[in-house]
């Protein structure tokens, strides 16, 4: 009787498929991480001086906060 082993693993291809989709999900996740970053940047530096500091904020702090907020 002639059995079939079905429990290896994919190597070679698969392998290397999933490597290729890992980096561009890095890649995609930097990019939005960036893009999301530049909005929060633009959206705080359209305030006002008053408006920033009603939030507790300077406009030194702006970059700090564009960052901060999306760099994990």
């Amino acid at each position: 009787m002639a059995t079939f082993d079905t429990s290896r693993t994919t190597y070679g291809s698969a392998s290397i498929a999933s490597r290729i989709f890992g980096s561009l999900n890095t890649v995609l996740a930097s990019i939005i991480a960036w893009n999301d970053a530049r909005v929060t940047r633009n959206a705080l530096s359209s305030l006002t001086d008053r408006e920033l500091a009603d939030i507790g904020l300077s406009r030194s702090d702006i970059d700090d906060v564009a960052q901060s907020a999306f760099i994990r």
